[in-house]
């Protein structure tokens, strides 16, 4: 394909008159213009830097950055990604790449002659209670065999049919609660926050002592008191849907099924801090939802939840947009992803200042996991006293856990805040599990003799992900899957997080040959504690975490190992 100049200048143009003005339209952009064109020419680039007065190796920076975004022509028509974390490896996903290999007559990260596939690994697609789980270009296939694998790229050679909302994989609800069984009407609750002062919300969030779902734990009321205290012509409520973690998710389903109560937390928030613009950053891989929650936006829009002067409030004029993300892990750190919106690589600010006061676009912004806002708009509906009558003292209410790995029911349960491990494997049908890691790869792992810890931000604090390892997992071969993930998905800014990460996963592959003594090994923990102490952000931070655990839990297990194909006796 020639690509014209003249033609993508107005392309641009088009597409600015579209997305507005300023830099934060330059990622939008460049989705597009791939979208085109297949991937992001030098021309295209130059162009695009042109129209935002910017520098092209400065497009060209934030198209190098995200692995969604291509600046060659390497891809296939049809891009087939396999998911590579552990939860999919758990259930037979090398045995699917070798029979895509065997199809295609490819290896990964090939294209085949003729120009129509192209294989490539992936990090978490989100489905990992259906896993092995397959992403076709913007389409994603859930619990994918060996023997569907040339069912697949048959239908591919055959136009690929696009499937119908409804067809999208669907987790398993195992164990329901106040959050999910709730049974309100999104729209009455919207007029009962609006018959509210913006003090008395916060105050009722305050109450409840509700937390940031998302796994930090910041209280959530404090962060809408902070914005709305300050004094600013504009304010932003952004919902943070970039649930890439591996092993979580929970905020599919709550995409999917709690749309409209998404949307009505965002603007209640809005309200209670004086905020106008509102935007739902959604993770790339999520791309397919896009449709979905735009329609649940529109409907809203026509019954005037969404708009001008909301149900006759007078002056209170808020708007939801969605952004989607580009395949970056670290974007769901808060700053990373604000970055991300402005048009910038989603590298995580240093704090202070904090998004409540220096936000998107250096405006005060609340930034909120989805379940937080799904949540919020419940309290406001319930009151507090409702929440608090589940959890703990210092962790209220109930919990929603993406529970993936070695058990007989992989899906989705709300348990209340206290709940301890045992109890959340046996419900799970995990009960011989040597091992749990709580939080996803960034989290923690849990043995077996203090299976008796409970969820909560005073003991295992998590954003929502209980991956289990049952009794014949390698822990060696756990680790190094999440040890490569944290290597390909840090951002690069920080030293510690960069080069730590990889010399942590060489430690890895040496005992994987049974080449690592034991005081080598002492040096990479200690390596590992300081990347907890003086990486950037949570990514750097989290990364050792995995390592550490399995050397002081199942060290016998590491040390002298034979090489592949040995014998171990």
């Amino acid at each position: 394909m020639i690509i014209e100049r003249d033609k993508v200048n107005q392309e641009i143009r088009d597409l600015k008159a579209k997305y507005g003005d300023d830099r934060s339209a330059l990622l939008p952009i460049l989705q597009d213009m791939q979208g085109k064109y297949g991937y992001l020419a030098d021309i295209v680039m130059q162009e695009t830097a042109h129209a935002f007065d910017i520098h092209p190796v400065e497009v060209e920076g934030v198209a190098s950055f995200y692995s969604f975004l291509h600046t060659k022509k390497k891809f296939g028509k049809y891009v087939i990604r396999l998911c590579q974390t552990i939860s999919c490896g758990m259930v037979g996903k090398s045995r699917v790449a070798r029979q895509f290999e065997n199809e295609l007559g490819i290896k990964f990260g090939e294209t085949t002659k003729d120009g129509m596939f192209s294989l490539e690994y992936t990090n978490c697609l989100g489905l990992c209670d259906l896993g092995p789980a397959v992403m076709i270009n913007d389409q994603l296939y859930a619990q994918i065999t060996p023997d569907r694998v040339p069912i697949l790229i048959e239908e591919c050679r055959n136009d690929f049919v696009e499937f119908e909302f409804s067809e999208v994989p669907r987790a398993k609800l195992y164990k329901k609660g106040p959050i999910l069984e709730h049974g309100e009407d999104h729209e009455k609750v919207m007029r009962d926050a609006l018959a509210m002062t913006r003090e008395e919300i916060i105050e009722t969030v305050q109450e409840s002592r509700l937390k940031g779902r998302g796994g930090a734990g910041f209280p959530t009321a404090f962060k809408w008191k902070l914005a709305a205290n300050e004094q600013a012509d504009e304010k932003f409520v952004v919902c943070n849907a970039d649930e890439g973690e591996p092993g979580t998710f929970k905020d599919r389903y709550l995409l999917q099924f709690q749309t409209d109560m998404i949307l009505t937390g965002m603007t209640i928030a809005a309200y209670a801090i004086r905020a106008h613009q509102g935007f739902i950053y959604l993770r790339g891989e999520y791309d397919y939802l896009r449709p979905h929650i735009q329609e649940k936006i529109d409907a809203k829009k026509e019954k005037n939840f969404l708009g001008k002067n909301i149900l006759g409030t007078e002056g209170f004029d808020f708007d939801i947009t969605i952004r989607i993300g580009s395949g970056a892990y670290v974007c769901g750190e808060e700053t990373a992803l604000i970055e991300s919106m402005e048009g910038f690589r989603g590298e995580p600010r240093n704090r202070p200042p904090y998004p409540v006061d220096t936000g998107f676009l250096n405006r005060p912004s609340i930034v909120n996991n989805v379940e937080t806002f799904v949540v919020s708009a419940l309290i406001c509906k319930k009151g507090a006293s409702w929440f608090n009558q589940h959890g703990t003292e210092k962790s209220s209410g109930t919990k929603l856990l993406s529970v993936s790995g070695d058990c007989a029911r992989p899906g989705i349960y709300e348990f209340p805040f206290g709940s301890t491990i045992e109890e959340i494997l046996k419900e799970a049908g995990g009960e011989d599990a040597k091992a749990v890691q709580v939080g996803g790869a960034a989290g923690h792992g849990v043995d077996r003799k203090n299976f008796g810890r409970k969820i909560g931000y005073e003991d295992m604090s998590t954003g929502g992900s209980i991956m289990i390892f049952g009794p014949d997992r390698d822990m060696l071969k756990v680790a190094k899957n999440f040890m490569e993930f944290f290597v390909e998905e840090s951002c690069g800014q920080c030293v510690c997080c960069r080069l730590g990460s990889q010399k942590l996963l060489e430690g890895i592959e040496m005992l994987e040959h049974g080449r690592c003594s034991m005081a080598y090994l002492t040096e990479l923990m200690k390596l590992g504690e300081t990347m907890q102490l003086a990486s950037k952000c949570g990514l750097g931070q989290s990364s050792p975490n995995v390592f550490l655990f399995i050397l002081e839990n199942f060290r016998n297990e590491m040390l002298g190992r034979l090489p592949s194909g040995g014998n171990n006796e």
